[in-house]
């Protein structure tokens, strides 16, 4: 069943892999395994606030899309 605008997001953080930086407010951008609407969860990179319950804008990836990416910084050499 299509989610319609009006319902929430649902999303759950199944593991978080690390934090990548911290504001001076507290919020993090991190790289965690979530699952959005209860769909497998997929490698997500944005902010968070300290207690995860407001998200900034983020990137969500595919294994596939992980491996591309992991991939492409191993050739530029970073």
């Amino acid at each position: 069943m299509a989610r319609k605008n009006t319902d929430p997001i649902q999303f759950k953080v199944e593991e978080t892999i690390g934090v990548l930086s911290t504001s001076a407010n507290g919020w993090q951008k991190e790289l965690n395994l979530v699952s959005w609407n209860d769909a497998p969860p997929k490698f997500d990179i944005r902010s968070w606030s300290p207690d995860h319950t407001k998200m900034g804008k983020g990137i969500t990836l595919t294994n596939e899309e992980m491996a591309a990416l992991k991939e492409t910084i191993q050739q530029a050499g970073l």
